[in-house]
């Protein structure tokens, strides 16, 4: 670096235990204004769920291309392991041309949606592997493997070595790291040093690769640090921002009611002897109705449960301070700013009962089904055969990805799908029906889903037909307003197809989108006349 400003504090310092990356320092206005980022670049960050990603250089490149008006004139292809905080990626400034694989942000998703951002959905399990293979960067620049040309990551310290310690996520930044040609780190000084508390390894190429030899949630098979080659680090910057995240969802009736039938359910298998006392391992996404479930369980019966999922959330804190939580393994905790309060005065009790991974081990199928995982995840909507839509609305527009969804649900021991059976539109009281004739789009096959819940009630469809399938979830799951619409389908269905020898999974063709027509349509409601 041709110019370095050598200023520092006592604390940064402090966090670098290698001093020969002394003379690596440097502020982030410095680095931009030496012309090091090129239009074009490919770049990837650290970061998982809105915790764990650099907030120094991006917030500084907004700030560089909107003072000197370069709006679309700077661009780059951005790789992070999941969503990233708001301040940086949604203040995009048209600099993003390409974004994987999963992202969270009205700003992004609107780009995106108009074709500004080429965006490419993926199972996030799988998507470090393919970076490190070079799927995502099919035109080679040079004979190199290093797919990306700069990661710019955040760490809490920096070993003797030279290594990396994460802060509240892993993510995909080891693959991140390993993919790079040059590396950037950002040593967050207010965050404290979360040393010890990650257990990661390094991603292997296809075939022959050894199985990751885990067998209890506990289990550690990798190094506390991200290990790189110090010779690629071209800038230090020290950070000093928190994760910009926000108070948890409040758990409303609606949540309240979905979390009581999922844990009246396990009581059930329990009693009838299908899953014991301690449940299996569990995996629960994210917002109001995950809050809900895991309060639950900090409240009820089951003591010694273990965890194995991708985030962590505030309500995980009962769950621990209540003494039910035996274990947690996950990729990010990703609590909002009274929880990480909380999560740091509980540091002592916790960093023994508490690890984080590599999204590519949190995610592992094999590791899933090995170690029986119960998978609890939030669609946009079901349809009444028991497949899921997890990403698109009316088939089309994206929300956010498939994020960790089918890593779980294709590969657990028990596939719960949960959601409001009804959700409000300006227009219908009741709102549009989350469960439908035919989803508008498929991420999760009926193969994969063994129960769904609503408010309503609870379908268990495990060795069901299609059409059981179908009727238990139309009399469980939809909402009263919907159930004599969507009985009114299936039957209409089923007598036309019976006629043809085709009644297996009856559907109409011509009339299945009916009820989605009918909401995109002036009417906005879900609520039709007849088929």
């Amino acid at each position: 670096m041709s110019t370095v400003r050598k200023v520092f504090s006592d604390a940064l310092k402090n966090r670098i235990r290698r001093p020969s990356l002394f003379s690596k320092l440097i502020t982030a206005e410095d680095l931009i204004s030496s012309g090091y980022f090129k239009d074009g670049m490919r770049m990837g960050w650290s970061g998982f769920t809105g915790v764990g990603y650099p907030k120094e250089i991006p917030v500084a490149l907004a700030n560089y291309v909107e003072t000197n008006n370069l709006q679309g004139q700077l661009k780059f292809e951005l790789f992070i392991g999941a969503s990233v905080g708001s301040e940086t990626e949604n203040r995009q400034n048209g600099m993003i041309s390409r974004r994987y694989p999963y992202q969270v942000g009205k700003d992004i998703q609107r780009e995106i949606n108009l074709n500004h951002i080429k965006f490419a959905d993926k199972h996030l399990s799988e998507f470090p592997l393919d970076l490190v293979s070079g799927y995502y960067t099919l035109e080679k620049r040079g004979d190199t493997m290093e797919h990306l040309d700069v990661v710019i990551c955040e760490a809490t310290a920096i070993t003797e070595e030279g290594n990396i310690v994460p802060g509240a996520s892993v993510g995909a930044t080891p693959e991140i790291v390993q993919s790079a040609r040059e590396i950037i780190i950002e040593v967050n000084t207010v965050l404290p040093n979360f040393e010890g508390l990650h257990d990661i390894t390094l991603s292997k190429f296809a075939p022959y690769k050894f199985p990751n030899l885990i067998q209890r949630v506990d289990d550690r098979v990798g190094v506390p640090y991200i290990q790189l080659d110090t010779d690629k680090v071209v800038a230090i910057i020290e950070s000093r921002h928190n994760d910009n995240t926000t108070e948890s969802e409040s758990k409303d009736e609606t949540s309240r009611a979905i979390a009581g039938h999922i844990l009246d359910f396990f009581e059930h298998e329990i009693k009838m002897g299908r899953m014991p006392k301690q449940l299996l391992p569990l995996q629960s996404g994210v917002g109001n109705i995950a809050n809900a479930i895991i309060g639950g369980l900090a409240d009820g019966p089951f003591v010694d449960v273990e965890v194995w999922t991708e985030v962590i959330q505030d309500t995980f804190l009962d769950f621990w301070e209540h003494h039910k939580l035996k274990f947690a393994s996950a990729t990010s905790v990703a609590f909002s700013p009274t929880g990480f309060r909380r999560f740091y005065e509980m540091w002592e009790e916790l960093k023994d009962r508490l690890v984080l991974r590599n999204q590519t081990v949190s995610n592992s199928p094999e590791i899933i089904r090995r170690l029986g995982v119960i998978a609890m995840n939030t669609p946009i909507e079901f349809d009444i055969y028991g497949h899921a839509n997890s990403t698109h609305v009316n088939g089309s527009r994206i929300l956010n990805g498939l994020g960790g969804s089918g890593d779980f649900l294709r590969n657990a021991k028990l596939s719960i799908m949960h959601t409001p059976s009804v959700r409000p539109t300006k227009k219908d009281p009741t709102g549009i029906s989350c469960i439908v004739p035919m989803c508008s789009h498929v991420d999760h096959t009926e193969h994969d889903l063994d129960v769904f819940v609503t408010e309503q009630g609870l379908a268990d469809v495990r060795g069901l037909s299609p059409i059981e399938r179908a009727r238990s979830i139309i009399k469980h799951c939809a909402h009263p307003d919907y159930q004599p619409i969507l009985n009114d389908y299936l039957n209409q269905a089923e007598k036309k197809c019976m006629a043809r020898i085709a009644a297996h999974q009856p559907h109409m063709l011509d009339r299945a989108f009916k009820m989605h027509l009918n909401m995109m349509s002036e009417n906005d409601t879900m609520k039709i006349d007849s088929w």
